[in-house]
């Protein structure tokens, strides 16, 4: 009976920490020292809204409404876990999802996508590689050209 009440115990734990991936702060240890920090996750980049607007180039585009929440990160660090997408060679990309479900592939929206810019040297990365990457995030609500989510100064703390 002990052992059931503690299946369930740990069912429901697992069950309640899955379901709190909004906003939280978390504890993250990297090579020599424990950070505490905001955590990021994807389903609160996906409460996004988009308007219609005229652009010159392209007619009429969806530009992002960014929900007060995320806008409150702008140019804040953050510690944001995703699968690495290769744009080119010197770019890459941290998805939701994996390369073959991945925006580009029409399987999901630009929020699902965040530009990375490390800070240094370029580190040697794979395609779908799941990382946890540290740095300052940086909102785009009117550049068509460039990501709504950007992280500049990444660093990789996990998954490398």
């Amino acid at each position: 009976m002990l052992k059931l009440q503690f299946f369930i115990s740990f069912i429901l734990f697992g069950f309640l920490v899955s379901n709190n991936q909004n906003f939280s702060t978390t504890k993250i240890t990297t090579q020599s020292r424990v950070v505490s920090g905001d955590t990021l996750s994807w389903k609160l980049l996906g409460q996004i809204k988009y308007f219609k607007k005229p652009h010159k180039e392209y007619g009429e585009v969806d530009f992002p409404i960014i929900n007060t929440t995320v806008k409150k990160l702008d140019k804040k660090k953050i510690y944001m876990s995703g699968f690495i997408v290769p744009i080119d060679n010197k770019n890459y990309a941290l998805s939701k999802n994996v390369f073959a479900s991945c925006f580009f592939c029409g399987k999901a929206g630009p929020e699902t996508i965040m530009g990375i810019h490390f800070k240094g040297i370029l580190p040697k990365l794979k395609t779908d590689q799941y990382v946890t990457i540290e740095g300052t995030l940086r909102l785009n609500d009117n550049n068509v050209e460039d990501w709504i989510y950007n992280v500049d100064d990444v660093k990789i703390i996990k998954g490398n």
